[in-house]
C-alpha cells in the first residue's frame, strides 16, 4: 500500500469541507462564527494549506452534516471497508422513509439468527 501524504489529506479534506459549506449556503464568515475559529483558518483549511484539528473536523461534520465515510473514503483501500463504504453511500442517497425501511429490514435479518 502506498503512503498517503499529509498534503493529499489536507487538500481532500479542504475540498470536501468547502463543497459542503457551499451546499449548506454558508459563507466562510458564517461558518467561522458557528465553529468559533478564525476566517483565516477556514480559508487555509479549504485551500488545503492547513490541516484541521480533530475537534474542528468533528464540529465541521456536525454543522454541515458530513459523515465520516465522506471524509475518509478516498483514502481507504481495505476491501471489506470499501464495501461497507459503498453500501453506506447507496443508503445515504435514499429518502428518510426508505432508510427507515432498510433499517427495519436489517434488524429483521439480524434477528433471524
Amino acid at each position: 500500500m502506498s503512503s498517503i501524504s499529509k498534503s493529499d489529506i489536507d487538500k481532500n479534506f479542504g475540498k470536501i469541507l468547502r463543497d459542503f459549506r457551499i451546499e449548506n449556503k454558508l459563507t466562510q464568515e458564517q461558518l467561522s462564527e458557528k465553529l468559533g475559529i478564525s476566517l483565516k483558518y477556514i480559508s487555509r483549511i479549504e485551500n488545503g494549506n492547513s490541516g484541521v484539528k480533530t475537534q474542528t473536523l468533528i464540529n465541521y461534520m456536525n454543522i454541515l452534516g458530513i459523515t465520516p465515510n465522506i471524509i475518509y473514503a478516498p483514502f481507504i483501500t481495505n476491501e471489506k471497508a470499501t464495501k461497507n463504504i459503498e453500501i453506506c453511500e447507496k443508503l445515504s442517497s435514499l429518502s428518510d422513509e426508505k432508510k427507515d425501511f432498510i433499517n427495519s429490514m436489517i434488524d429483521l435479518v439480524k434477528n433471524l439468527n
